[in-house]
């Protein structure tokens, strides 16, 4: 029987069968007994495997399970070959630009930088590449990228590979889209919990196992309470998912309305550049949000200082909303963050708490 991606969430993972534990037990082990299917710990870990097995099953793919979610993005990007064509957006994540970034300095491969949301632009940019890099809603603009018209558009032989780490398997399917790989920074909606610090890649059979042996082999390994964390957070996903999404909404409604702010990035707004795109490829608008308020930049970050119920911290995916003051660093201007942009990650929390927390930040920054 076929299931509901909400119902693998919880059931997905467990050992199976009479007498067996209802929950994987956590498995703290660097070393195996000869004879069986695993020798050394820095090769596999029960708890990786049900991680990946659930994760796999949400994105329709063979999941791995790293350190981080940048340690995903280098596996990946290892992948490119010698002088190989990277096709990225901006602005992007930061520790995706600084990846590419540092590789194309070392003169490893070649990048051309396109607005990720005109997928004629990506297309044309994708002409002898091999790898189109697709971070879609994008960190911090909330900009939407088409994919399925950029994979169904792109020459034979580039691959598509697509960070979720906004949207998380159940909001968003991008193999099934056409990508041929999906990344997920776990420490964020797929842990759900600012505890722990994970990534995940998902590919067809040849590209996992290819990124499995990078892992071995580079060390990029994860911990096995991280994984057993990341898990145990997945069963909620659903859940939370719903609460945070409806309290972005909010949010951005309250932020549309103010007279002191001058532009709101969400994807869920009806006059949102994304918004049908987003509609069609996405089963739900996400938690995060960006917005600007009239004034210099240091305004923004007189706004964040100024917040009770909102963390002023970043990351972002958790329970808890967090506010962040973007566009300040060197690197974020490069990539044409405005410097006055405040990033919102919506949580869990009562939405008329984080309604009139927020609206009363900004009337404070703004009065002075």
């Amino acid at each position: 029987m076929e299931h509901h991606p909400e119902t693998e969430l919880v059931h997905g993972g467990r050992p199976q069968g009479p007498g067996s534990t209802l929950n994987h037990p956590l498995v703290l082990n660097s070393t195996y007994r000869a004879g069986g299917p695993r020798g050394y710990g820095r090769s596999g870990n029960e708890m990786w495997d049900a991680l990946e097995e659930v994760v796999g099953a949400l994105e329709g793919g063979e999941a791995v399970a790293f350190s981080s979610g940048i340690a995903a993005v280098t596996a990946v990007l290892d992948q490119v070959p010698p002088g190989g064509v990277v096709v990225a957006s901006k602005p992007i994540y930061m520790g995706s630009w600084g990846q590419l970034e540092e590789r194309s300095a070392q003169g490893r491969i070649g990048v051309r930088w396109v607005d990720m949301a005109d997928t004629a632009a990506v297309l044309e940019a994708g002409q002898g590449a091999a790898l189109v890099w697709l971070e879609t809603p994008s960190n911090p603009t909330l900009e939407i990228a088409d994919i399925a018209a950029i994979c169904a558009g792109r020459e034979p032989g580039t691959r598509v590979v697509v960070d979720g780490t906004f949207t998380s398997p159940l909001l968003q399917r991008p193999l099934a889209l056409g990508a041929d790989v999906v990344v997920h920074s776990a420490t964020k909606l797929i842990g759900g919990h600012a505890d722990l610090l994970l990534g995940i890649a998902v590919g067809d059979a040849a590209c996992a196992e290819s990124m499995r042996t990078h892992r071995t082999d580079y060390g990029a390994v994860p911990g096995s309470l991280e994984a057993f964390l990341a898990l145990r957070g997945l069963r909620t996903l659903a859940v939370r998912l719903e609460r945070a999404q409806a309290n972005a909404a909010a949010l951005a409604a309250m932020l549309a309305a103010h007279a002191q702010v001058t532009r709101v990035l969400y994807p869920g707004l009806p006059d949102h550049p994304g918004h049908a795109v987003a509609a069609r490829q996405m089963a739900g608008f996400g938690t995060m949000l960006s917005f600007e308020v009239a004034g210099p930049p240091e305004r923004a970050t007189a706004v964040c200082e100024r917040v009770e119920v909102f963390g002023h911290a970043t990351s972002l995916g958790g329970v808890e909303s967090l506010i962040e003051h973007r566009g300040t660093k060197d690197w974020e201007r490069r990539m044409g963050t405005p410097e006055g942009l405040i990033r919102v990650s919506a949580g869990i929390e009562h939405p008329d708490d984080l309604v009139v927390d927020l609206a009363r930040a900004i009337d404070r920054a703004c009065a002075g």
